[in-house]
């Protein structure tokens, strides 16, 4: 199942999302969303569970959990929405 982790602060590592996660059971993948040109971190990140009912106990646990002063958004993460391709500006 893929999790939608957001409101992450600023120096939040994957290590400490794997870390909170794999409390509550097995990750798979922990994706870090970061802007394409700048590299600098978006704010949310994309958690894997492979177990459903792992990753339905880790949403209930983590949603609102503190980490280094924010509180987390986590919830069970939509499909992507296809969006119209953009023209190049010259």
């Amino acid at each position: 199942m893929k999790i939608y982790v957001g409101s992450l602060p600023y120096g939040a590592a994957e290590s400490d999302l794997r870390g909170i996660f794999e409390a509550h059971g097995e990750v798979s993948e922990v994706a870090m969303i970061t802007d394409k040109f700048s590299g600098q971190p978006k704010g949310f990140c994309f958690v894997e569970m492979p177990n459903q009912a792992e990753a339905e106990a880790a949403i209930k646990a983590l949603d609102g959990h503190l980490l280094k002063g924010k509180n987390l958004k986590v919830n069970q993460a939509r499909p992507k929405e296809e969006r119209p391709k953009r023209r190049p500006r010259y």
